[in-house]
């Protein structure tokens, strides 16, 4: 196996995994993933996952691996509300809930953090497109349920203070659509914690 014939068909995927090699390359020889480690062509990411090292990474690639190295999962919490600039600081782990068991990864592109919720609120998230990069994210609604329903410590004026939400962004927050999700929940104590948050954004307007 030449590494040139190898780069050309898995290079537009960015990332691979072994199940990829194994579609192009039915008898590919795993040895060879060593090697061209060796010589810095690839790096693992995890475990049978793999990029080429020539491939600068972008936030929104690294939303993309997350998808991808631990399904099924969507980006969340703090690296969603990043994305909306919900929150004034950057997020250096890349943050994301999962039906699977509560994980996280430490490779040489970042952290990958997951968060475990049941099947049954694993919903609420779209596939966006920035440029040719696809990737699943909460919605804005569901992203700050899935960060109340994960930090019970989010109930009074002051605990919302201390994230400095960012105006601008609260005011395009679908109420409606919050208090649909809201219902799926089923979780009083949630339904309490959303209820300070709305007293935290009546304070701001006021």
């Amino acid at each position: 196996m030449k590494y040139l014939e190898f780069r050309e068909k898995l290079l537009p995927l960015g990332f691979f995994s072994i199940s990829h090699i194994n579609i192009f390359f039915p008898n590919f020889d795993n040895r060879r993933l060593v090697e061209w480690q060796e010589k810095g062509y690839l790096k693992k990411i995890i475990n049978k996952w793999y990029v080429f090292a020539e491939i600068e990474q972008s936030t929104k690639s690294l939303y993309r691996i997350a998808n991808k190295i631990y399904q099924p999962s969507y980006v969340s919490l703090e690296s969603a509300f990043s994305h909306y600039n919900l929150i004034p600081e950057g997020v250096f782990t890349i943050t994301s809930i999962s039906t699977k068991k509560t994980s996280t990864f430490n490779t040489f592109i970042g952290t990958f953090s997951y968060r475990s919720i049941h099947s049954k609120i694993f919903f609420g998230y779209q596939i966006k497109q920035v440029g040719h990069i696809h990737f699943a994210m909460a919605d804005l609604e569901k992203c700050i349920l899935d960060y109340l329903y994960l930090n019970p410590n989010f109930v009074s004026i002051g605990d919302f203070e201390s994230l400095r939400l960012n105006p601008s962004v609260i005011s395009h927050i679908k109420w409606e659509l919050l208090h649909d999700y809201l219902k799926i929940y089923q979780n009083k104590t949630l339904e309490k914690r959303v209820e300070g948050l709305i007293k935290y954004v009546d304070h701001v307007r006021n």
